[in-house]
């Protein structure tokens, strides 16, 4: 068991030595994604008293595996924390915590995926990342337009804005299933 411990320490050492710049700055920027999606998440209550370590543990994870199931974990607890603020404290929904919340959860997902193809000593330009987050802030801007104007549409109609909002959803959800599918089938 000590040889076992010996062989993490030193591996831990061998990473922390042969680590470059932009991946360390990718699994950063996953960390502080999740992390910022659970404190929009979360009630301020819980968030200063005994939880929030284990919320950075939760937020730590993706950043240190990315490859393995920490993203969808930290999103989740994310989920989990809304559904207790909203459902158990009685918070009010508002728009800008709704956007805010799934940009970061999108950002920590998108990030993850780069850190996970990223290894940790790979020599990478700064264009990869600033590509790939402009790609990124592209798809968070169009989805924003469109749930503020589906929003708009359902104030303008008189319907309830969930029926609605959901109709939309799902009809952009085929969209893009059948988007990919035309896509795969011309490769």
């Amino acid at each position: 068991m000590l040889s076992a411990i010996t062989r993490r320490v030193d591996g831990l050492r061998t990473v922390a030595r042969r680590a470059t710049a932009v991946p360390v700055m990718v699994r950063f920027g996953v960390l502080l994604c999740g992390l910022l999606a659970i404190v929009v998440a979360w009630p301020a209550p819980l968030l200063t008293g005994r939880f929030l370590i284990p919320l950075v543990l939760v937020a730590l994870w993706p950043a240190i595996a990315p490859s393995g199931r920490g993203g969808t974990v930290v999103a989740l607890f994310a989920v989990a924390g809304w559904v207790v603020d909203t459902a158990g404290f009685d918070s009010r929904i508002a728009l800008w915590r709704v956007l805010t919340l799934a940009t970061l959860l999108y950002l920590a997902h998108t990030l993850t995926a780069l850190a996970a193809l990223l290894p940790y000593d790979a020599m990478v330009n700064l264009d990869v990342p600033a590509l790939w987050l402009g790609r990124a802030g592209l798809v968070i801007l169009l989805s924003a337009v469109v749930i503020v104007l589906a929003l708009g549409l359902t104030a303008d109609l008189g319907g309830d804005p969930f029926q609605l909002a959901t109709l939309t959803g799902l009809a952009c959800a085929v969209a893009v299933t059948l988007l990919l599918a035309h896509t795969i089938r011309r490769r």
